[in-house]
């Protein structure tokens, strides 16, 4: 997989549900179509809750990346 280069960076970390949620969201408003937002959280549900809510919202999970206890979380909006 190439390497996802990110137009926005949105870090979470300390941050627990459902605020990564919510924070993720109203970012992900602020993009532009085709725009990608790099989500930082160390909530092990962030991946999860990010997941449902893009499958609702029509925009795209491009990947998801753990290091440790550390998740890098990839959205594209639609």
């Amino acid at each position: 997989m190439s390497e996802i280069i990110p137009d926005e960076t949105l870090d979470v970390r300390g941050e627990c549900c459902p605020y990564p949620l919510i924070l993720t969201k109203k970012q992900v408003e602020k993009l532009k179509t085709g725009e990608i937002l790099e989500i930082i959280a160390n909530d092990p549900v962030a991946p999860q809750n990010i997941n449902a809510w893009v499958k609702k919202s029509g925009d795209k999970l491009l990947a998801v990346e753990q290091d440790g206890k550390i998740y890098k979380i990839y959205v594209q909006k639609a």
